[in-house]
């Protein structure tokens, strides 16, 4: 370069053509990224396996295996086939009980009757989980339709919905409580309705909303709980490293993913199956949850 004033237009025109090559590289890498987690990232189902110590766990349920799923959305974004394939993978892992931990539809601009359909068709799959135990408890996005709705279609296909319930569950003369309360979100739940006052083996709480355990390690019936099981968050959905996730819903902006310990309460965040806002994950994949209860 001489630094001549005639070399001034082919400096620009190369400073013009650099700046439109990055531009074209840097959409063509923005679809790439899009495409990648629309279709490959958001069907990576990961099987996540723990083991769980539980004090007092009764020697009948040493090794006792229960599956989490959470955040179905089905019809939302969750395709039939993606459905099929999760529900094939937890009958694969002969599981001792499957809990579903809320948020079968999703909330959107459709109509409640599309919804309602699609409530209906995501039951109709749900019906292929093999193992006879399977309980489920309310998410806010179930709230559309509300509790009667959703718990008369799941019972339908012989899964008990869990409305501030509890229910035993039996082995060899031992027992574990299964609990369920209603949508911390946009529900007031009720603790003392939901947990035995005085359960003779452990408690497994299932709660949607994972901010929830707050109140629950303070209450009286609270202090009861083993483990608690939630969903909610979707782990953040999108993860794109060194920004934050890319959106944290009321009720889950504190516990995103994974275990946490209060105390004798153990919580678990599963970071769900489907996506809400958009058809997108990334760093951050649907999830199937599988706890092998021990003696602590």
């Amino acid at each position: 370069m001489t630094g001549n004033v005639a070399d001034q237009p082919l400096i620009e025109q190369k400073s013009r053509l650099t700046r439109r090559n990055f531009l074209r590289g840097s959409a063509i890498t923005a679809a790439g990224l899009a495409l990648y987690s629309g279709e490959i990232a958001r069907h990576e189902l990961s099987v996540l396996t723990h083991p769980v110590a539980i004090r007092n766990l009764p020697d009948a349920f040493h090794n006792f295996r229960v599956v989490q799923i959470s955040d179905i959305h089905f019809e939302g974004f969750t395709e039939p086939s993606f459905l099929r394939r999760v529900i094939a993978e937890v009958n694969s892992l002969q599981p001792d009980l499957v809990l579903l931990t809320g948020d079968y539809i999703s909330f959107t601009p459709m109509s409640r009757d599309f919804v309602l359909g699609a409530m209906h068709r995501c039951a109709d799959l749900l019906r292929a989980i093999a193992c006879p135990q399977r309980f489920a408890v309310m998410g806010n996005h179930d709230s559309f339709l509300g509790a009667p709705t959703i718990g008369q279609i799941l019972a339908a296909v012989d899964i008990p919905l869990l409305v501030n319930q509890y229910v035993p569950i039996e082995r060899a003369g031992k027992r574990l409580w299964v609990c369920g309360v209603d949508d911390p979100v946009t529900h007031v739940p009720d603790l003392d309705s939901a947990i035995p006052e005085r359960p003779d083996g452990p408690v497994l709480l299932m709660c949607h909303g994972p901010d929830y355990a707050d109140e629950v390690i303070v209450h009286r019936r609270g202090q009861l709980v083993d483990v608690m099981l939630s969903g909610h968050t979707h782990g953040g959905q999108v993860r794109i490293p060194f920004l934050p996730p890319y959106h944290l819903p009321a009720g889950g902006r504190k516990y995103v993913e994974g275990f946490f310990q209060f105390n004798q309460m153990q919580l678990y965040v599963n970071r769900g199956i489907g996506s809400v806002g958009m058809p997108l994950r990334l760093n951050c994949p649907p999830e199937i949850t599988v706890f092998t209860l021990r003696r602590a």
